[in-house]
């Protein structure tokens, strides 16, 4: 990693790779904690040593907060409730470190619920597109077996939150941790209802219960006024959009399949 750090002597790194979903850090704990933090410890250490001038966008979590039915603040208590947030908080932690021992320039993202075309279909909105896309070929039965619908997610698409990144990599303040959200929430509900209204044929829903997740979090709702009065960045894709453009991403990946 050093050298490949000190071959191409980068402005700037986005630090995106790592074990991303909640549900499997429960069965893979020890993957997930091994690549997010030891992972995270091994690039920012390669910065450190070959390219200390590089600023770094570290992408975390809002699942470091403490669980609350308010819009969550930068300054809101934390407390991880599964091993993928807990890994996203290490993570942070050692940005800081790294930040304030090395005066390197990390930036840090709390960054809540996000989703677009080309997700994986193993998170909620982008599955169900999925689905109802092979429905409507007749590749499958019209019947969606969904997890917990009642849970409430902050939800931005993924093309703002990646114009996010890249005004933070330019302006973002080192060291500072910055939500990205969009400050509505929306149930799972009410996002599966919305996909299912775009569809071109009829479709059940199933609720099965082995689909939730230990400890799941109610609400996830985030406040955004650091990042808008800072760098004055806003979403500007709709919750509909999105999902029609997702939903029409798996109609033509379907074709390919």
């Amino acid at each position: 990693m050093s050298k490949t750090v000190e071959e191409s002597q980068p402005d700037v790194i986005f630090h995106c790779a790592g074990a991303a979903h909640v549900g499997s850090s429960w069965e893979q704990t020890a993957n997930t904690l091994a690549t997010n933090v030891r992972g995270t410890h091994i690039l920012l250490e390669a910065v450190r040593r070959s390219q200390p001038k590089t600023r770094v966008v570290i992408p975390g979590s809002a699942l470091v907060y403490r669980p609350s039915s308010l819009a969550l603040t930068e300054g809101d208590p934390l407390g991880p409730s599964s091993p993928y947030a807990v890994s996203k908080l290490a993570q942070e932690q050692l940005g800081i470190r790294l930040a304030e021992e090395s005066g390197c320039a990390t930036i840090l993202t709390r960054s809540f619920n996000h989703h677009g075309p080309r997700q994986s279909p193993s998170f909620a909105a982008s599955g169900f597109a999925r689905w109802i896309a092979r429905i409507e070929k007749g590749q499958v039965e019209p019947i969606i077996h969904a997890g917990n619908l009642d849970a409430v997610r902050d939800l931005t698409d993924v093309r703002d939150v990646v114009r996010a990144y890249r005004m933070l990599a330019k302006h973002g303040v080192s060291g500072r941790i910055y939500n990205v959200c969009s400050g509505h929430a929306y149930s799972i509900r009410e996002v599966l209802d919305k996909i299912i209204a775009l569809a071109k044929v009829e479709v059940r829903v199933q609720v099965n219960s082995s689909k939730f997740r230990p400890n799941d979090t109610p609400i996830l709702l985030g406040d955004s006024k650091r990042i808008r009065s800072e760098l004055d960045w806003t979403p500007q894709i709709s919750l509909n959009q999105t999902l029609s453009d997702l939903l029409d991403y798996w109609r033509h990946a379907c074709d390919r399949e």
